[in-house]
């Protein structure tokens, strides 16, 4: 009778059956299936997850590494961290709009990229 492996399989040592490895975390699952609408830069008009959001251009490294260390120890709530990354995807993409049309520290950072609407363009 050679039983070794069946009851002491490494990959399995955290308490599930062989029936998935457990290639991901719980909380990364999480991250993926949660999405989010967002109305800011490539993401407008879609739901995008909050794992792609935050691993996207928009978000620096240093905070997501911050965001996922603190969500992956309980520090911070799913809710929280939607709030914090739809917060800084959507400033970032208004800032890189607003870039090119005016100063970042002008109260009115985006003249150009609103509708359509014919407008008087006056001097200063």
């Amino acid at each position: 009778v050679t039983v070794k492996s069946s009851n002491k399989d490494p990959v399995t040592a955290a308490g599930q059956k062989g029936d998935e490895p457990p290639k991901e975390k719980p909380w990364e699952t999480t991250l993926k299936t949660t999405t989010v609408d967002i109305e800011a830069g490539d993401f407008r008009g879609r739901r995008v997850s909050l794992w792609d959001l935050l691993h996207s251009r928009y978000i620096p490294e240093e905070n997501r590494k911050e965001l996922l260390e603190l969500y992956e120890a309980g520090e911070l709530t799913l809710e929280q961290v939607k709030t914090v990354v739809s917060t800084i995807v959507t400033r970032t993409a208004a800032a890189e709009r607003a870039e090119p049309a005016a100063p970042v520290d002008g109260p009115r950072a985006e003249p150009v990229a609103t509708k359509a609407e014919p407008s008087p363009l006056h001097g200063d």
